[in-house]
């Protein structure tokens, strides 16, 4: 199991109409092949964004491979496009050591 996770800091004043968007948003990319299931946590922070990571849960490394080349550029930007000037993320890949 490979586990992508999305960390986005997104300005208080976007965060409600982002989380809105931010929903949909995650059923879409576990509609493509190999997501198993995503985890939306909400990030303890001290300054005035709003944090939240997403991990999602991938059956394989290519799978995550396919999303990165297949469908990640055009994910992304769509919310860069909407939320850009409030948003900033990061990310991160993890295996379970075995």
């Amino acid at each position: 199991m490979v586990v992508y996770e999305v960390n986005l800091h997104v300005e208080a004043i976007a965060a409600d109409e982002y989380s809105e968007w931010l929903g949909p948003h995650i059923e879409q990319i576990l509609e493509i092949e190999g997501f198993q299931k995503a985890d939306w946590f909400v990030c303890d922070s001290d300054d005035d964004k709003v944090h939240w990571s997403i991990r999602y849960y991938l059956d394989s490394r290519e799978s995550l491979e396919n999303y990165q080349k297949n469908h990640a550029p055009a994910l992304i930007q769509e919310g860069i496009d909407k939320f850009g000037k409030y948003l900033k993320s990061d990310r991160r890949v993890m295996q379970i050591k075995a």
